[in-house]
């Protein structure tokens, strides 16, 4: 799938109104197979990506997890050590 999306569940704090719209729309953009639709198309794409968020924000809200909340720092910290290591650059 996209690599721009990111995990939303299990976080403390949980995932922001901003989170949500950016994978949305990430979703909707790699499904239409375009960044930036035409004027045609402009609305139907907002609508979609209006739709997703809405969706994703009851699924968000849904699902359970005996699993502990996750920190973003950490694992933002996680994910940079991972790419250090895959590229050889500093972390």
């Amino acid at each position: 799938m996209c690599r721009n999306i990111r995990p939303l569940n299990n976080f403390e704090p949980p995932a922001t109104a901003d989170e949500v719209y950016a994978a949305a729309l990430q979703y909707v953009r790699k499904v239409a197979g375009t960044t930036k639709p035409s004027q045609a198309n402009q609305e139907a794409f907002e609508r979609a990506v209006a739709e997703v968020a809405h969706t994703t924000r009851h699924l968000l809200a849904d699902l359970v997890s005996a699993a502990p909340k996750k920190d973003r720092a950490t694992e933002a910290a996680k994910a940079k050590a991972r790419t250090a290591a895959r590229y050889g650059t500093p972390a």
